[in-house]
């Protein structure tokens, strides 16, 4: 998520975009029983309810059951002997620098800018390097990112000293960017040097890194190292490869496309792929008709984009004005917009693969994408967020059966897509966006809506959301499975926009942002219903809860939760990304990263990152004894990491303990 509460898209804006849902499905406040206390659903009361309509057991272990009693108490957060959090939290600040507990020590690490391929050229600390050099350097604003072993090319070896850094940069600060700022003439941009440098420093980079004896991490030259940018070709896979609403000058096959951006959270495949999720691209783009197409108003395209890229000259920059300009899609770029909103699925191994925007998951604003266990004879089942205001959460089923040592990709081409209606009564069922499912078709007929095939759904994604009757959330942003329960987790980060206020959504409007989780009834993770609850209320000291169902307290207090991971021993950890006033001013001090145990309900606060800055993607070494951590945009009054007099960069950065043992 980026930064930014105004959600502009103005030149050189770099906020949220604006929200677009002007359906009249009802939001989750209106579907509560205003009755039910706050506390029970903290408490796991709802969850509880749930269940026992259903009429199924829970359990520890995804296999196995458990009585209902049993799982009441520990989803109420009963507590073990043990201490699962063996650290001190660190206390709120508003330093210029990484906070750790004692014991721990954080060294920053490939800042934007850092030489990566090529010519590996040096970054200029005036910001004077060229489009040439920034193709060819880290980009900006760290975001989601996963460690691959480099001793597997599945991802899945042990080996941790040695491996490939994949991570997405989310989008650019383009007053920093340059060294006076972009250059513009009467609101048009002018320089092509400079536009094609903000291109290059959006996307993707895959680092190849090792660790010496002394714990110490470098880049490795190496030619596995590699750039994925704005304007790097990429082809189109799944329903609508090909489709008329593809259709470019550009390509007017509607198979290829120029490009990934806006890159927040991300996934990674069982096969040792990266995936990474266009989140708010609809602003890269503007429009000057009068009457916009449904792919476009449903996603916010408007006539000023948020940098200006339409307004240079060539095909390059062209190809961001969605406006019509010929007789048909083949002369000019008012369907490029549909070519983005879409994961795409990454080889780190290969860099001479070509990446492939996956269109069978879906096209929206995507957050992330996060697995539910994954067996070998069971289909495929995944999770994204819609990360906008009163947008929606997603489930995707394969059609085919996972099998080891066998081609996978096509297990992300084919299958269904699921949107999530949760109910009144703690339960929630998953509404399946599907052109050959009757109850889609009459959900279609009722609204008077037609599509004339699959893909065209699937570039319509919000807008068959709307129809089937989704349930509206609070910008729903990453999620992360539990790996001792299979329970899945989202973020719910706020939503200044609602007014109303109920159990699952207790606040209006909801500046601190909750988290919310839900169990599937089927075992595969592959049915259609689940039951839901409140993991966690962020807040101050006297509005919040935390998993036992009490306020939080000083070591704890946070706002607006974003990143969200689980670690091996089911740890949860919790990224923040407060702006605006809630981050300047207030109890809550810098943005921070807290460690949440669902066994004993413990939650603690571990890192606090530097002025303005939001903490966001987190990926460990096997041996966790390396734990990455990006933070993005630090803003102008800050000068981390490089110190007094240089201007801020996003990094990375590398936890480990002192004395070099297991992280926790």
């Amino acid at each position: 998520m980026s930064p930014h509460d105004d959600q502009s898209t103005t030149l050189f804006g770099n906020g949220d975009e604006l929200p677009s849902n002007h359906s009249g499905n009802p939001h989750i406040n209106q579907l509560i029983n205003p009755g039910l206390a706050r506390r029970q659903v903290v408490a796991g009361g709802a969850a509880i309810g749930a269940m026992a309509f259903l009429g199924i057991g829970l359990s520890t272990r995804v296999e196995a059951d458990e009585p209902l009693d049993a799982l009441q108490e520990r989803l109420k957060g009963q507590p073990f002997k043990r201490n699962r959090l063996p650290f001190a939290p660190v206390a709120v600040t508003r330093a210029d620098t990484i906070t750790v507990p004692a014991g721990f020590k954080a060294k920053p690490f490939i800042p934007w800018g850092t030489p990566l391929t090529g010519s590996y050229p040096a970054f200029a600390e005036d910001a004077g390097n060229s489009a040439q050099d920034q193709a060819e350097q880290l980009g900006m604003h760290h975001d989601g990112m996963h460690f691959f072993p480099i001793d597997s090319q599945s991802g899945k070896g042990k080996r941790s000293d040695h491996g490939l850094l994949v991570l997405n940069h989310e989008y650019i600060d383009a007053q920093l960017l340059h060294p006076n700022g972009p250059t513009t003439v009467a609101g048009k941009r002018t320089i092509a040097d400079e536009v094609r440098k903000e291109i290059n420093a959006h996307g993707v980079s895959v680092v190849e890194i090792r660790r010496d004896k002394r714990g110490d991490w470098a880049v490795v030259p190496s030619p596995r190292n590699r750039r994925i940018t704005a304007a790097t070709p990429m082809t189109i896979a799944g329903p609508a490869r090909g489709n008329a609403l593809m259709k470019t000058r550009h390509s007017k096959s509607g198979t290829r496309a120029r490009g990934t951006q806006n890159n927040c959270s991300n996934g990674h495949t069982p096969w040792g792929t990266y995936l990474t999720c266009e989140e708010n691209w609809a602003g890269y783009f503007a429009s000057q008709d009068s009457e916009q197409p449904r792919e476009h108003s449903r996603y916010g395209i408007r006539k000023t984009s948020r940098y200006g890229w339409e307004t240079l000259a060539g095909d390059e920059f062209q190809r961001f004005d969605a406006s019509r300009h010929g007789t048909d899609a083949s002369e000019d770029y008012r369907n490029e917009p549909n070519q983005f909103g879409w994961i795409v699925e990454i080889d780190p191994f290969d860099p001479q693969s070509v990446p492939v925007k996956r269109t069978a998951l879906g096209r929206f604003a995507h957050e992330g994408l996060v697995f539910a266990p994954v067996k070998p004879g069971k289909r495929l089942v995944c999770y994204s967020g819609d990360d906008a205001q009163n947008e929606y959460i997603y489930k995707y089923v394969s059609r085919d059966k996972y099998q080891r040592g066998k081609a996978k990709n096509y297990l992300l081409d084919k299958g269904t897509l699921y949107v999530a209606r949760f109910d009144a009564d703690g339960t929630g069922t998953w509404l399946a966006l599907d052109f050959a499912d009757p109850a889609f078709q009459a959900a279609c007929a009722v609204a008077g809506v037609s599509f004339a095939d699959q893909g065209e759904v699937l570039i319509n994604t919000r807008l068959a959301a709307d129809i089937v009757g989704a349930t509206k959330m609070d910008r729903p942003e990453w999620g992360a499975v539990n790996p001792d329960t299979g329970d899945v987790y989202f973020t719910l980060t706020n939503n200044s926009s609602r007014t109303t206020s109920d159990a699952a959504n207790p606040r209006s409007p909801n500046p601190y942002g909750h988290i919310i989780r839900w169990r599937e009834a089927s075992k595969d993770f592959a049915g259609n219903r689940f039951a839901w609850d409140i993991f966690l209320l962020g807040g101050t000291q006297d509005d919040s809860r935390d998993p036992r169902g009490r306020t939080l307290n000083d070591s704890n207090i946070f706002a607006s939760p974003d990143g969200l991971w689980f670690d091996d021993e089911g740890r949860l950890w919790i990224q923040t990304d407060m702006s605006g006033g809630q981050l300047g001013s207030g109890p809550f001090g810098n943005n921070q990263m807290l460690v949440a145990d669902p066994k004993s309900g413990e939650v603690k606060r571990f890192l606090v990152g530097p002025v303005g800055c939001e903490v966001t993607g987190i990926s460990q070494t096997p041996d966790f004894k390396t734990l990455f951590v990006n933070i993005q945009h630090p803003d102008d009054g800050s000068t981390w990491p490089d110190g007094p007099g240089k201007r801020p960069r996003s990094a990375t950065v590398i936890i480990s303990r002192e004395d070099g043992r297991r992280l926790l």
